[in-house]
């Protein structure tokens, strides 16, 4: 049985346990908001006592943290959920799959339990019933910033649950609820804690984190002395004083994002945004429920890159969605090139169920999807391509992630580069670096995602 690890089946290290503590295992699958999720949880079975099992054979009862966005998540998921039954037998439910338990008990009768997405006291209620937890006076204090999912030196900060739009492929706000924002304070406290515990670098997500503070009518709240609205741009305001990487994910491009392009000029804010513009055809974006002026977006993009030259844009996007012509698709080919996204993942759309874009004219065939779909990552590595050779001589900060498997050798990246999602920068040094060290590397070589660079000390 393969150990957990993370992104798949994700591990926590803890100290050894007698065999008398209970342990639980833990699948964590789907997006970093689930992870939060997955490490929220971890952060409360061990203040009451529980030990994390790194495998199934070693595990009292194993928890499944789902994914339900899409038809292939959720069948992964439900492989996941079988696959514990099979190695362990005893298996609690969670996460956004978990908001139709019938999918989930039709498919595993045996499952213990099943809960909803972010139901942290429902999922410890469940453990408790199923798994008592011990009584110790004496177990070790939880970390200040919890325990952590991700390695040491980079964390995910969640700034607000559920989403307030209704784009019409997509079912999150039916699993999980409208815009909640998490109050200012709470957010930045929480930032603070997790720079003190180490972290380099801190990746602010959300369904929508420009929408941040929208549903609390960005209420003011005080830090450290100083008054912060609870809205996107106060929030990089008070990160950026913190002195560590901070990359902005899930950025929808309203006019607001503009004012914290001179926060990066400044080198407060890690240059990168991360916006899903799904496409660029205005008759497919307005089918899609999603801003559709294109034309306005491509201005914004060049006035931002004028401002901060190095700005890295990450974006996702659908091919094959109802109605999608081969104009259309063509649209979204000239605007990648146009936009020259830096990186991008392409999805063929799937009819997802209770997704509106199901009743929606015009169902593309599969073979037409994959043809695009495959002309797209084409064209986008062709623009990748590009992009990474122009910085081939160039010198930039890179943060290590690991070692590498030969001598002198390291695995980092650079500001453009999201961990798990982006590129590597293959980091040459006779140093010795622990990861979360940041180092001035000299760029050499390029291929279609990835660098090579020389340390420069």
């Amino acid at each position: 049985m393969p150990a957990f690890s993370v992104y798949g089946l994700a591990m926590v290290t803890t100290s050894p346990a007698s065999s008398a503590i209970p342990r639980v295992g833990l699948v964590s699958l789907g997006c970093p908001k689930a992870l939060v999720d997955s490490e929220r949880i971890v952060t409360r079975l061990r203040a009451e006592g529980y030990q994390i099992s790194p495998d199934y054979e070693g595990a009292d009862l194993v928890l499944v943290n789902t994914c339900g966005f899409l038809d292939s998540a959720r069948d992964e998921s439900l492989d996941a959920i079988g696959e514990a039954i099979k190695a362990n037998g005893r298996v609690i439910v969670t996460g956004c799959l978990g908001a139709e338990p019938e999918i989930i008990e039709a498919a595993h009768p045996s499952v213990l339990a099943v809960t909803g997405p972010h139901q942290y006291e429902q999922v410890m209620a469940a453990v408790h019933t199923h798994l008592t937890p011990p009584h110790n006076p004496h177990l070790d204090l939880m970390p200040e910033a919890g325990l952590k999912l991700t390695p040491r030196h980079y964390a995910y900060l969640k700034i607000s649950e559920g989403c307030h739009n209704r784009c019409s492929f997509c079912i999150i706000p039916k699993l999980r609820g409208d815009l909640v924002s998490r109050p200012i304070h709470h957010v930045l406290t929480e930032a603070e804690q997790l720079v003190r515990a180490g972290v380099r670098e801190l990746l602010v997500i959300s369904q929508d984190t420009s929408a941040y503070g929208l549903d609390l009518r960005y209420a003011p709240q005080t830090w450290k002395g100083e008054t912060y609205d609870t809205r996107f741009v106060d929030l990089a305001r008070g990160l950026s004083s913190l002195g560590v990487w901070t990359r902005m994910h899930y950025v929808y491009p309203y006019p607001h994002v503009d004012q914290i392009i001179p926060l990066m000029a400044e080198g407060l804010i890690t240059p990168y945004l991360d916006i899903p513009f799904q496409h660029a055809s205005p008759s497919l974006l307005r089918a899609m429920k999603r801003p559709a002026k294109q034309d306005r977006v491509l201005e914004r993009i060049q006035s931002w890159r004028r401002d901060v030259p190095d700005l890295a844009l990450r974006s996702t996007f659908i091919v094959g969605f109802p109605g999608e012509t081969e104009a259309d698709f063509e649209t979204l080919l000239d605007f990648i090139r146009e936009a020259k996204i830096d990186r991008a993942g392409c999805f063929k759309y799937e009819n997802v169920a209770h997704a509106d874009s199901r009743d929606l004219p015009g169902h593309i065939d599969e073979d037409i999807k994959e043809a695009r779909w495959h002309r797209f990552m084409q064209v986008q590595a062709d623009i990748s391509a590009e992009r990474a050779a122009a910085q081939i001589g160039r010198v930039q900060d890179v943060i290590v992630d690991a070692v590498g498997e030969t001598p002198d050798s390291y695995l980092a990246r650079s500001k453009a580069d999201a961990p798990e999602i982006d590129g590597i920068v293959h980091l040459t040094s006779t140093a010795s670096l622990r990861p979360g060290d940041i180092v001035a590397a000299r760029i050499t070589e390029a291929d279609h995602y990835d660098l090579w660079a020389d340390d420069l000390r």
